[in-house]
Parts: C-alpha cells; structure tokens; sequence
C-alpha cells in the first residue's frame, strides 16, 4: 500500500509551534551608552518633570501678562542654565529659548514683536502662558517613561538621558549558533572547484540574527557526516538559546541534521503550504531551539523573517517583533498562485496616496537578488489570480 503524503501545515500553525513555551530570557543591568537596539526588561517610570521648570520656548521678553501693550523697563537677563530671580513687579526680564521664566511671569513676548526705545521695551498684548513650556509638559514624575519590552532606540535613549539614568535593566541577548551543513560549501575568499559553491548563507544570516537582537556565538560549517553533525549540534546547545541550521533535513543520504537531532532531542519536520521555503525543521535539544532553515539562499532569508524573528522577539519579551508590519498595496504586477501561499519579494513604493507594490521580475528561489533588491513579502494567498490594480497585502520588512 503507498504511503500517504502528509498534508501541508499552515505557515501560522507553525508560528505556533515555533512559539510554544518560549518565555523572555534573563535580565541584565548595562550602561544606557550601550543599550542601542536592546530590549527594556522592566518598566521605567519617571523621577524627574521634564522640563524641570516652566521655560521660554521662545528668544524674547517674560513679563507678567497684565504688563503688556506698554513700555516696560528691563530688569534682568536670564540665559538658559542661569537660575532666575523674582520678576520686579511692572518690569519684564530678557531671556531666551530654554531660559527659566522667573517668578512673577506667566508669559514670553518673542522679540521680533518687541521693540526697545530708550531702555524700555515696547511689548504687545500677550496672553497667559504663551511661548510658555510648563514643567512637565513632557514628562511629569511618577509616570511610565517606558514599557517593558521597548526596543530602546534613539528617542528611547533621549528620555532615559533626560532622567539622568546612566544603566537600564534590558533583557539578555539570545545567544544564537549557526551551523551551515554541505560538503559543497566553500567560504569566500577561498578557489572554486567544480561542484563547489560560496557560502552566502553564513553572511546573510548572521546579519539578520544581529539584526533581530541576537548574540552569534558560532557559526560553524558542518561537513556532510553523522558522527560530526551530531557533536556540532551538541557543542551548539551547550552554548547556545536557539541554534539555526541551514540544509540537511531532508530524507537523502548526506542530509545528517534529522538523525542527529532526533537523537540528541526532539524535531518536528513541517511541509508548509509556502512557497518559498516548504520544508521548516522545529526542535528542542534540552532548553536550547532549533530552527531548521532550507539551504537555498532565498528559502532561508524568507524563513528567517517569518520565523526566526519572531522567536528572537518573543525570547526577548519584544512584542513590535512577533509580527511584520502589514501594508495594505496596490499590486503592479500580475501572478497567480496554485494550492501554496506565494511570499513575493516585492518593493513598496510610496506615490502620493497610493501605496504601490511592485515585484522583483524573477521570483525563482534560486535567486537572492530578488531579497537584495526589494523590502516587502507580497502575500498571496493560495487559489489567487493577481493582476495590476488588485488590492494585495505586504510585509513591511523596514521595520
């Protein structure tokens, strides 16, 4: 009796799976200074108002509002970082963007509108609180500055700054291992001979594992054989939260990594209803993940974002990184899809109110241009004719 192939899985009941258990790693104290792209493990609230003091917003006169629409004399000049003194009553102070408004003010007249004759100054009628900034207007004490899980980038970092703060509480790093299996790997640099090809996984990925908060700690080549795949992927999980695999999966010969997974821990093999990359390799050996990626270069940049990112981000209680970004496009190019879900590489390209999606012109898996060249996946669904003007769902790979 023939066997029965196995039904495709759904590209979200893998996510699933993949996700399964995973809970954020271990927290870590470092200087604010080194903490660009990390992942704020607690919650940070506010000791200081920001601005400290009602302030100028403006180069030009405080004064009390019900001074102005006459001549007033000035009595002092308040620079910005001089702490003031108590406004004379019927006078006003010269002061600038950023300056303290004195006691006794409640409003700047900007000096454009201010004209001086014979040492006084000539304001306008001005209402209380203009050119105004009131102590706290951007962050007031005891309020959350920051939520746990906020991939602390350049604002993130100003706000912490205006605290004073010189370390955070940040969620360590994913330590992650990449192991690239098959004799036919050579890595730049090195000849060519026939039969070989360069390694353009290992540069590829290792960006994208940076790019996602992981820490690389290996990245090893794993030649074609049991005995050494197996301590590659031993050593691997003794280091290592997740360890990445590419190729060696499947049921040939020289594919090594389903064997010796399945001795050393547990694997679930997936044949995805996607295309590229059908075949995803989920496992565990102890504590540590795997994810097993194609060897094809363009399956594995694929699977990498729709899988490894996530995994990252949830390892890292980072919730902006479980899902991409979707934008709803205009398609400009036409496909249609039989019983798979076509991740097109496609560039998003802003036209006004449109948002248009154009995709690369060859989409074989063969060729990594195609990611090279573009920003978005176009999902289609299964069972889809696409033509130019159709409405087409993208994953914005910007973010």
């Amino acid at each position: 009796m023939a066997e029965t192939t196995p039904p495709l899985e759904s590209v979200e009941r893998a996510r699933e799976a993949l996700l399964d258990g995973v809970t954020p790693l271990g927290a870590e104290r470092i200087a604010c200074a080194e903490a660009a792209g990390r992942v704020l493990a607690r919650e940070v609230a506010a000791a200081l108002d920001v601005p400290p003091a009602d302030n100028s917003a403006m180069d030009g006169y405080a004064l009390a509002s019900g001074d102005s629409g006459g001549a007033l004399p000035i009595s002092q000049r308040i620079a910005a970082g001089q702490a003031p003194q108590p406004l004379a009553p019927g006078t006003c102070a010269r002061l600038f963007t950023g300056s303290e408004i004195p006691p006794g003010a409640d409003c700047v007249a900007i000096q454009e509108n201010v004209t001086l004759e014979d040492g006084l100054a000539r304001i306008p009628p001005t209402q209380p609180g203009q050119n105004v900034r009131r102590r706290g207007l951007d962050v007031s004490v005891g309020s959350r500055l920051l939520s746990a899980g906020t991939r602390l980038g350049a604002a993130a970092l100003g706000l912490l700054a205006g605290q004073g703060l010189e370390t955070v509480e940040v969620v360590r790093r994913p330590r992650v291992a990449l192991l690239l299996t098959g004799d036919e790997i050579v890595e730049p640099g090195q000849p060519l001979a026939p039969g070989q090809i360069y390694n353009s996984n290992g540069a590829m990925l290792a960006s994208l594992i940076a790019r996602f908060g992981g820490e690389l700690v290996a990245q090893v080549r794993v030649a074609d054989s049991f005995d050494t795949t197996r301590a590659r992927l031993a050593e691997a999980a003794a280091l290592a939260d997740v360890i990445v695999t590419t190729g060696g999966v499947s049921v040939g010969e020289e594919d090594h990594v389903k064997p010796a997974l399945e001795q050393l821990g547990e694997l679930t093999l997936w044949r995805l209803a996607m295309r590229p990359g059908k075949p995803l390799a989920l496992g565990t050996i102890g504590t540590t993940r795997v994810v097993g990626l194609p060897g094809n270069p363009v399956s594995s940049y694929v699977g990498a974002w729709l899988y490894l990112r996530p995994l990252l981000g949830a390892l890292m209680g980072c919730t902006d990184q479980l899902e991409l970004p979707r934008v709803p496009a205009e398609a400009d190019f036409s496909t249609r899809t039989e019983g798979r879900r076509h991740y097109l590489r496609a560039t998003l390209a802003f036209e006004g109110e449109r948002i248009v999606a154009r995709a690369y012109p060859e989409q074989s898996s063969a060729v990594l241009t195609s990611c090279a060249a573009t920003n978005a996946f176009a999902v289609i669904p299964p069972h889809s004719d696409i033509s130019p003007g159709d409405r087409v769902e993208c994953l914005w790979l910007e973010a």
